[in-house]
């Protein structure tokens, strides 16, 4: 995949505007607003930036805009000038981004929380509908040619209602899958670092598990909605999945390091997992051919996100955090510690 070149420090400034320094291309609506409010360098190509690219970029801004394709390390952070003060990451998911070498720096960093949450709980319920009626291997079937009509007993899923929907991770995105589960008559068990308010359980119709393992061995689908970090990555390892039941489902609109890939894969095959829908990958932009030849295998390339709605209401709040903060107020969506 191509990179965009280092861009070089500029001379030109924009008298009492910030530089703002953009590493993807972003809708026009919020790349105009942005050229109008700011001293803005926008990727026109859209190229990810290399980390060359990267390093060059956070020399030459106060503000830094990237989004999850960028890894902003301790090592970029630490070498950065003292010009860089902001970095306003475009997305809510922030695991790309090490906070503590931005707070060692005194860097405020902010996010666009909230913008994609119906968006990503959407695409979460179309991925569970996906893998248990086999979608995805129908729709191939026809594509193949291999369809010779209608038959009784050909191309069967499941039924989702009456089943137990397992979610691990009640945000607000958890939430939202938990609200519309109920409409397809799932039986919602959810874990979280922290259970849910009762009258929040009881709107939801969700009920609490306090072990992982406890309701992985309950649930007949099991979708992730935490963030990733050091604790959750492959909190889904092979142990974990021989808990489950046998033809359960896994669904991951998360990131894909929260999975052991390649226990996953190893349990698809065996047909001890029933499927899967995925659209994030441990190594992504890499999805694993395994996964791509699986015959009840949903991918999709990280698009839980991609609205035009959402894009546009989460550059709306990056030029907010960008203009609260170049005014010398606290931008409203600063992360702060403890943000998991």
């Amino acid at each position: 995949m191509p990179t965009a070149a280092p861009i070089p420090p500029s001379s030109r400034r924009v008298a009492g505007k910030p530089r703002v320094i953009v590493t993807r291309r972003l809708l026009p609506e919020t790349e105009a607003r942005m050229a109008e409010l700011f001293d803005v360098v926008l990727n026109p190509d859209d190229h990810p930036f290399s980390r060359d690219a990267l390093a060059a970029a956070m020399a030459d801004a106060d503000v830094l805009v990237p989004t999850v394709t960028d890894t902003i390390d301790a090592d970029l952070i630490a070498a950065a000038p003292g010009r860089l003060r902001l970095i306003a990451n475009f997305g809510a998911g922030i695991d790309h981004i090490d906070l503590g070498a931005a707070r060692a720096r005194k860097i405020m960093v902010t996010n666009t929380p909230g913008v994609f949450t119906d968006d990503t709980a959407d695409m979460t319920l179309a991925l569970i509908l996906s893998v248990t009626r086999r979608l995805n291997y129908g729709g191939r079937v026809v594509r193949n040619g291999q369809w010779h009509g209608w038959a009784p007993s050909t191309l069967l899923g499941h039924r989702v209602g009456g089943r137990v929907l397992g979610i691990v991770g009640m945000g607000r995105i958890g939430q939202a899958v938990a609200h519309r589960a109920r409409a397809f008559g799932l039986t919602v068990v959810y874990h979280s670092r922290h259970r849910a308010p009762e009258a929040l359980e009881t709107m939801l119709g969700a009920h609490y598990a306090a072990d992982l393992d406890t309701l992985l061995a309950q649930a007949d689908i099991l979708t992730l909605h935490c963030p990733a970090t050091p604790e959750t990555h492959h909190l889904i390892d092979a142990r974990r999945i021989a808990l489950m039941k046998p033809g359960a489902f896994i669904i991951n609109t998360a990131r894909g390091k929260i999975v052991e890939e390649d226990a996953m894969i190893a349990a698809l095959m065996s047909g001890h997992l029933g499927g899967a829908g995925l659209d994030v990958f441990e190594h992504e932009p890499v999805v694993d051919q395994r996964l791509r030849d699986h015959h009840n295998v949903a991918i999709l390339p990280h698009m839980g996100s991609a609205t035009v709605e959402g894009r546009i209401a989460s550059g709306e709040k990056v030029i907010a955090n960008i203009r609260f903060w170049a005014d010398g107020h606290r931008p409203p969506d600063q992360v702060l510690e403890g943000w998991r």
